[in-house]
């Protein structure tokens, strides 16, 4: 992947990881087909050092999120960050916060979805919930604040399955507001799904430090909100 210049925001950055407040509709790393655009090519204009333990295409990359998912992820710039951060993310010591605006209000105040994703047997780009050839996923949420037609909540995985949020939400009856492909319900712009990694934290490879990072939730995600707000 070649470096480019990207209007990145860097949340945090030291020798051995760098924190990075994704936008909305970048997508993570380049893949076969798609090598321009992506995070890891504004990292790489951004940072000469990125560790090289995901391969070529993923320089730095401990983790993901989707493309019209927005928010915080941890980067790696050596091989050493990579595996203590890549261990913690494992070993379920990371912290990560997520917010989302589901549709239908949800009654209950917190709640634990426990169900097995794979990939769709009629659809390979998505995933469902399936006692085929899947992993187990757990999801816990909690409900912030509730509307007429809809519920912001936040979530924290015990896994981190491929679409796991927008899966589970979707599978007990709350999709999440504005997803195209999960959603089932009217898209209200194209700015994809209200779904933000709000809160990171983790211990400083190095230093030992516990880190933690908040970030506000992005105008796409408020922009939605506000329509909700006020009705």
């Amino acid at each position: 992947a070649n470096p480019e210049k990207m209007d990145l925001d860097i949340v945090y950055v030291d020798d051995d990881v760098i924190v990075v407040n994704k936008a909305n509709g970048v997508v993570v790393h380049p893949a076969v087909g798609n090598t321009t655009g992506t995070l890891v090519n504004g990292l790489m204009y951004h940072s000469k050092n990125l560790s090289s333990i995901n391969g070529e295409f993923r320089p730095g990359i401990v983790h993901r999120i989707d493309a019209y998912t927005t928010g915080l992820l941890m980067v790696a710039k050596n091989d050493r960050a990579h595996e203590i951060l890549a261990k913690q993310l494992e070993e379920k010591k990371t912290h990560r916060v997520y917010w989302a605006l589901v549709w239908g209000v949800i009654p209950n105040d917190t709640g634990t979805i426990d169900a097995p994703i794979g990939r769709d047997s009629n659809d390979r780009k998505k995933m469902c919930v399936t006692a085929v050839n899947s992993k187990k996923a757990i999801t816990h949420f909690r409900v912030l604040e509730r509307y007429k037609n809809a519920t912001l909540i936040e979530l924290s995985l015990e896994t981190g399955r491929t679409h796991q949020i927008r899966v589970h939400m979707n599978y007990i009856g709350y999709p999440i507001v504005n997803d195209p492909v999960y959603g089932r319900r009217k898209l209200i712009d194209e700015s994809g799904q209200c779904l933000h990694a709000k809160t990171l934290g983790f211990v400083h490879p190095t230093s030992g430090r516990e880190m933690i990072f908040d970030s506000e939730l992005p105008n796409c995600f408020v922009n939605i909100l506000n329509k909700f707000k006020e009705e």
